[in-house]
């Protein structure tokens, strides 16, 4: 995919939240046409993770700027806790859904179980296995990133030495994506062997734990590259634990967190996806579907990565350029 014009460039019920519009504001049904306001529900991952936290943020506030009220909740990457929140959202007369779904397959049903009940649905981060559903699927272009990414972690580890991998869920297509951006850069060097391959479900804590499995049976290892930053987070404390030092960890999602650990030494780069971004896209697109019918953009859009390294880490924050 390429960057779509316009763009710059991945809790529970009871966290959810709600923030009345201003006076006098009406709400419209799904098939656009009609005046600003109502409810929009921003439905995401556990805000755990800052990425997740980061677009669920930017989406409550740029709604709230445009009008409208808000509902803010997270599935936990749990199929039919986020089924029962779009039930939650369609009940309550939602006039559009803000989504970063729980699985490419999962949540073909959810999602089409929406658009049938007339409230459009706007897809973050995460596409579906599916097109002609949802109004609009807006994610990173993680295949640019993680080729990116994976340019940096040669680079870094001079193309030569035992490498470990750490991938996402597999019900996550950004998952698969980044994996396979990473091999089309990396496959090209084969002085550089990946030892080890294992899933730590986008986790810090799954993260170090299979790190520390993977060190004992391979300690000699160069590097490290994960398909996000919280699980090569998990890889570095997992480095430190066991006393290594000079091995390169390369992340990808360009958290805070990530970016302080770069410029601390303890990671090499990130391929930063602008969180704040996608959402506000999703939100402006979503408030222009409600008012005139249409969004004036393509299904499929996607937005270019960044990476982020110790030469350039002060340029950026909260998941985007300063």
């Amino acid at each position: 995919m390429t960057a779509t014009a316009g763009l710059a460039a991945c809790g529970g019920d009871s966290g959810d939240t709600q923030t009345p519009a201003a006076a006098g504001e009406t709400s419209t049904g799904g098939s656009g046409g009609g005046q600003a306001g109502g409810l929009i529900a921003i439905i995401t991952p556990s805000p755990d993770n800052p990425f997740f936290k980061a677009e669920a943020d930017a989406a409550k506030a740029k709604a709230e700027e445009l009008g409208y009220e808000t509902s803010v909740s997270s599935h936990d990457d749990d199929p039919n806790k986020q089924s029962e929140l779009i039930d939650s959202a369609i009940s309550r007369g939602a006039v559009a859904i803000v989504l970063d779904n729980a699985g490419a397959d999962a949540s073909i049903g959810p999602v089409q179980k929406a658009t049938d009940a007339g409230v459009p649905v706007f897809l973050i981060d995460r596409e579906i296995n599916a097109t002609g559903i949802a109004v609009s699927q807006i994610v990173s272009n993680n295949s640019q990133g993680a080729q990116l990414a994976g340019q940096a972690f040669v680079e870094a580890t001079g193309g030569k030495g035992n490498y470990v991998e750490l991938t996402g869920k597999e019900s996550d297509t950004n998952a698969g994506v980044r994996s396979q951006g990473f091999a089309d850069v990396i496959g090209q060097y084969p002085d550089l062997v990946k030892v080890a391959t294992e899933t730590a479900n986008w986790d810090q804590q799954e993260g170090f734990a299979k790190m520390e499995t993977i060190l004992q049976r391979n300690p000699d290892i160069v590097g490290v590259i994960a398909g996000n930053d919280t699980m090569a987070l998990g890889a570095v404390a997992a480095l430190k634990a066991a006393g290594k030092t000079g091995v390169k960890v390369v992340g990808f999602d360009g958290s805070p967190d990530a970016i302080a650990a770069i410029k601390a030494g303890d990671m090499h780069a990130t391929a930063l996806q602008p969180a704040a971004l996608g959402a506000q896209s999703a939100v402006e697109q979503a408030h222009a579907y409600v008012t005139d019918g249409k969004t004036g953009q393509p299904e499929k859009q996607s937005i270019d990565c960044e990476l982020v390294t110790a030469e350039n880490a002060d340029q950026f924050g909260v998941f985007a350029r300063l």
